[in-house]
């Protein structure tokens, strides 16, 4: 199911099924490869989203309607399987770099090595990237990890902050404010001006614990 509609004077939006699952993600995925190397005219962005792709282009050069007809004969094969490139993380987990690891540990009623062993199981799929360049929104946490974010974000979380919000994981590229609980910090860097980025939209990441030497030590070589 997809529908296409006007998202202001420049932008549409393709809305596909509002929900977040790996079919949804795979029909988002590949639209989004398809304009990508299409030669539609007037198209300036592609943005994907869990479940839409949102479209700025020129109305000088083609109209609403038109580009509206043409994205709609698309034809896409559904059933075509993703390319999954899995990429692995060390993350540390001690309490010195995972801020809010024992406040979460406390409302679930578990203890830190559960957290750790939930977190570090699921292959994580990368359905999006945004607010900040390299921000991760990864689904396929446990449930039980559930966590709602915090209800004052902090002015400052560190580059590298491994955090939770809602039914999402993902991990801050750069310091930047934010409100999710963070019970981690990976060493290496998420995303770096100029090079190439870590991971794309598709991608699975398996996180893999580590102790604060291997953290230290790992920092020391980036």
């Amino acid at each position: 199911m997809m529908e296409v509609k006007r998202f202001g004077e420049k932008s549409l939006i393709i809305q596909f099924e509002n929900i977040i699952s790996i079919p949804v993600h795979q029909q988002v995925k590949n639209y989004y490869k398809y304009l990508l190397h299409s030669s539609m005219k007037g198209i300036k962005s592609i943005s994907p989203a869990y479940n839409s792709i949102t479209l700025i282009y020129d109305p000088f050069l083609i109209a609403f309607d038109t580009l509206k007809s043409e994205i709609e004969n698309i034809e896409i094969d559904g059933d075509k399987e993703l390319e999954q490139k899995v990429i692995e993380i060390p993350v540390c987990y001690a309490t010195s770099l995972g801020l809010d690891i024992e406040e979460v540990a406390q409302s679930k009623n578990i203890s830190i090595d559960e957290i750790i062993h939930l977190h570090t199981t699921p292959h994580y799929t990368v359905y999006m990237l945004g607010f900040s360049p390299g921000f991760m929104y990864l689904g396929g946490l446990d449930p039980q990890l559930l966590t709602p974010r915090k209800k004052t974000p902090r002015l400052q979380i560190p580059a590298g902050a491994v955090g939770l919000a809602d039914q999402q994981t993902g991990i801050y590229p750069s310091a930047t404010p934010g409100g999710w609980q963070i019970i981690g910090q990976t060493p290496i860097p998420i995303f770096q001006v100029n090079e190439k980025p870590l991971v794309q939209m598709g991608d699975q990441i398996k996180f893999n614990p580590i102790d604060l030497d291997t953290f230290h030590q790992l920092k020391n070589t980036k």
